[in-house]
């Protein structure tokens, strides 16, 4: 589900019988991390200049660590995944290309048509899975010289994947659908928003992970806790093309360095801490599924990410309201879905209160 668009169930802190000055226990994103004190410092204390003209330092040197880190040439600081995604396809594309995409992949389900209603690109989605197409469903995809066709111009993965609850998936894993693309000189494009969840759960450096993409996005406002901000990385020449792109859609932020310091300071303490949401997901997942009225499998979970399914005798609108109505907000993504997504501000307790309110509200019916 969208982290800007998805149906958020609002909390009043006065309601029922939680003290106005309660805590809540804010499950619906990662998005709503805050920066660190040692993030607001940087910032504070960040040198900036003009980006447009290359000169704010301490962008330079986050675009610098952020390509080292992955394993690129370059980066690019943008505002957005969405609007790393966008860039990311328009750099590689044509006007009238086609894209393969998982049908329930966020650059196909959330992110306004924008390669269509901007970039003249065409969309073709294909069944997605646990979040990986096949091999064969890539292959079939894939156009064959014909008047009638559009090119392929790029084939787009997900790792992790949000509509199917944080799936991580290895890059021996992907290595079959990459092979593909390879195989008919289609370049190959990583939403990797949580890329560096993926990382941290398979115990292996994220460049390992996407050596094989010719250009990847990781968002720096989610699990690592930035305020701001995402990076777009491949080689030299296309991050030119990228900057481009960037100007056009009016993303030259001037001194935005400060923005770029909290992601320097994301980057250095942020990144392996990603394993305590890990593990808090999987404690709420494992209690949720003892719960009865819900459905889930445990095991499915395997980063931040927890959907699960309510059983048709329970109602799912009383439910979500009793449990805002306890303080722990969530999003529902469907008539009887719910997600839930761990992060830097959700402790071990709170995970136990969140259990507790979703017990009390299965209970009242």
């Amino acid at each position: 589900m969208s982290d800007t668009t998805a149906t958020t169930l609002a909390v009043n802190s006065d309601s029922g019988d939680l003290p106005p000055a309660a805590r809540q226990i804010d499950l619906r994103s990662d998005t709503v991390t805050q920066p660190t004190p040692a993030m607001r410092e940087a910032m504070y204390r960040a040198q900036v200049g003009d980006d447009v003209y290359g000169e704010d330092p301490t962008i330079n040197e986050l675009e610098e660590v952020a390509a080292a880190r992955l394993g690129k040439e370059a980066a690019i600081l943008l505002t957005s995944g969405t609007q790393g995604n966008l860039i990311g396809v328009l750099a590689h594309c044509q006007r009238g290309d086609e894209v393969i995409v998982g049908d329930q992949c966020h650059i196909f389900q959330y992110e306004v048509a924008s390669c269509s209603a901007l970039g003249g690109i065409q969309l073709r989605t294909i069944p997605n899975g646990r979040g990986l197409p096949s091999a064969q469903d890539v292959t079939d995809a894939v156009r064959g010289e014909n008047i009638h066709n559009p090119p392929t111009g790029l084939l787009c993965l997900e790792n992790t994947h949000n509509r199917c609850g944080g799936a991580v998936f290895s890059a021996a894993e992907m290595a079959p659908v990459i092979a593909v693309a390879r195989e008919h000189a289609i370049p190959t494009h990583l939403d990797g928003a949580r890329v560096f969840n993926a990382a941290v759960a398979l115990g292996v450096p994220v460049a390992d992970l996407v050596r094989d993409f010719d250009s990847v996005t990781f968002c720096l406002s989610k699990g690592l806790s930035a305020p701001i901000g995402s990076l777009l990385c491949g080689t030299n020449s296309y991050i030119q093309r990228a900057r481009k792109y960037r100007k056009m859609l009016g993303g030259g932020m001037r001194q935005a360095g400060f923005i770029a310091a909290a992601g320097l300071v994301a980057l250095e303490t942020m990144v392996e801490r990603l394993a305590d949401d890990h593990a808090n997901a999987r404690a709420l997942a494992e209690g949720l599924a003892r719960l009865p009225g819900v459905i889930l499998d445990p095991a499915s979970v395997q980063s931040n990410i927890v959907i699960f399914d309510l059983a048709r005798d329970v109602n799912a609108g009383a439910f979500l309201s009793n449990i805002n109505g306890a303080g722990v907000r969530c999003n529902a993504t469907g008539p009887s879905r719910v997600r839930m997504v761990t992060h830097s501000g959700i402790s071990a307790q709170d995970i136990e209160v969140a259990l507790a309110a979703c017990q009390r509200a299965l209970a009242a019916g």
